[in-house]
């Protein structure tokens, strides 16, 4: 059919031939098809993966339990929803004594510290010390050139002897003043100029007398000795120069037996500290080098400074320490640490079983022997690795302290790491579960057990591992 026919389309398909039945189009019975073959690849998908890829044997079936109601015995089994119990290594709650112990920074400061000078000016003419050498409170260290000051002390004393004499004829002349006058052949007023006279003397004795002791005394300075015992520093000048008065440093020197470390404390703990020495206790103070790992020496809290720093709320405070073996240093940093007191027989749970969250600061404590609860605990006083429990937990309480990442309230756990006992000797006592793998050889081991035993390691994959189906090898003849 052409367009040029006068016969018009829409005619030409509504004619039917007598007796031929027009089929209906398939298209919706071919959907429906299409929707069943894939509701039924997926069924086979599934359970393939089920019963192919995850395979279950019987002994593994009876340890895990009815599903979703947490672990089988001994906490082996998977956990709630079927995941598997999670490795905790767990410790015991033991009472023992918790040391209440502030730190602080510190500096080893001495007792003393003194920068020998020299009194007077002169060369310097002898070094009597050698550099580091311990010295002695009057041990000789130098030599200043005193020659100078030995003939001034002779020039005074010349004088003095002159002005004695002067003042003895000027006595003597008084006393013949006094009979003339009592004989009326003297005017009174020689007799009081006399007396003057010898009043003047005096004076100039005492004048004369006063250098001569200064100069007796520059010369005592010219040996210049140790003013403390201590230890000699490096030597500033050498022998030869000329040493001024007051201003050239010679060497400096260091008391190092005893000494003190001079630490800070904030001002919240100055009370507690206040509230122990009026006791009168002695507060012992360990030093610690910078890494604070090594305990450099042991002392006592001499005293508290007398007021609180307030750019830094901070106080000061002077421990003493024998320092026998010289293990501290003047001006190292040390970290101090003040013991003010002793808690006695409390319960004690280790710092890494302490968790804080919503509920708090709280533990995972162990029920039974394979689930965990989520306990709220209050702490005291913590020394490192080991925290004082007020309230929450008493003694022999099982925390855990290893495996917490992934641990909820009610979850189920199995016990890798007890401390609180051995691990179990493989023997005729020894109960199954606590027999280890690696004592099992793999040729004794039956079929149904190493196929229990491939379920049980693909159970407790790590999530994101891909699971490794092992086929099982026939039994030998």
């Amino acid at each position: 059919m052409n367009e040029n026919s006068p016969i018009r389309t829409e005619t030409a398909r509504d004619v039917r031939v007598p007796g031929e039945t027009r089929s209906a189009p398939a298209r919706g019975g071919r959907g429906w098809l299409w929707l069943v073959l894939l509701l039924i690849l997926a069924g086979g998908g599934y359970y393939g993966y089920r019963h192919y890829l995850v395979p279950k044997s019987e002994g593994a079936t009876e340890a895990a339990g009815p599903r979703g109601k947490g672990g089988g015995k001994g906490g082996r089994g998977p956990g709630r929803h079927g995941e598997p119990a999670q490795a905790v290594g767990i410790a015991t709650i033991a009472a023992g004594d918790v040391p209440i112990v502030l730190s602080g920074l510190g500096t080893v400061t001495p007792l003393a510290n003194v920068t020998v000078r020299s009194q007077i000016s002169g060369y310097l003419m002898e070094v009597g010390f050698r550099e580091g050498q311990m010295v002695k409170k009057g041990d000789f260290l130098a030599q200043i050139d005193s020659r100078i000051y030995e003939a001034q002390l002779a020039q005074y004393q010349g004088q003095l002897m002159r002005d004695q004499a002067l003042l003895q004829n000027s006595k003597l002349d008084l006393a013949r003043f006094q009979r003339l006058s009592q004989q009326d052949s003297i005017s009174k007023q020689n007799v009081d100029t006399q007396g003057a006279l010898v009043k003047q003397n005096e004076g100039t004795v005492a004048a004369d007398q006063a250098l001569v002791d200064q100069q007796k005394l520059n010369i005592t300075y010219t040996r210049i000795v140790s003013p403390v015992d201590g230890r000699v520093g490096l030597r500033q000048v050498d022998q030869g120069n000329y040493v001024t008065a007051a201003s050239t440093s010679l060497v400096v020197v260091t008391q190092l037996n005893p000494i003190s470390v001079v630490f800070t404390l904030p001002e919240d703990d100055v009370a507690k500290v206040m509230r122990r020495l009026r006791s009168g206790a002695k507060l012992a103070v360990s030093a610690y080098d910078r890494g604070d790992a090594n305990v450099l020496a042991t002392g006592t809290l001499a005293t508290v400074d007398n007021q609180i720093d307030t750019t830094t709320g901070t106080v000061k405070l002077r421990a003493l320490f024998d320092n026998a073996d010289d293990a501290l240093f003047p001006n190292q940093f040390v970290n101090a640490k003040l013991t003010v007191d002793t808690v006695r027989q409390a319960p004690i749970v280790p710092t890494a079983a302490i968790l804080r969250g919503t509920p708090g600061t709280y533990v995972y404590l162990l029920q039974g022997d394979d689930k965990v609860v989520v306990r709220p605990i209050t702490l005291g006083e913590a020394d490192g690795p080991r925290t004082v429990v007020t309230a929450g937990l008493s003694v022999g309480d099982r925390v855990v302290v290893d495996g917490t990442d992934r641990l909820r309230d009610g979850a189920s756990v199995r016990v890798t790491d007890d401390g609180t006992r051995p691990p179990a000797a493989a023997g005729p006592t020894a109960k199954p579960e606590d027999a280890k793998p690696e004592d099992a050889k793999p040729e004794d081991a039956k079929p149904e057990d190493a196929k229990a035993q491939a379920a049980k390691a693909d159970a407790v994959a790590p999530e994101g591992q891909p699971r490794e189906r092992r086929r099982q090898r026939p039994a030998a003849p």
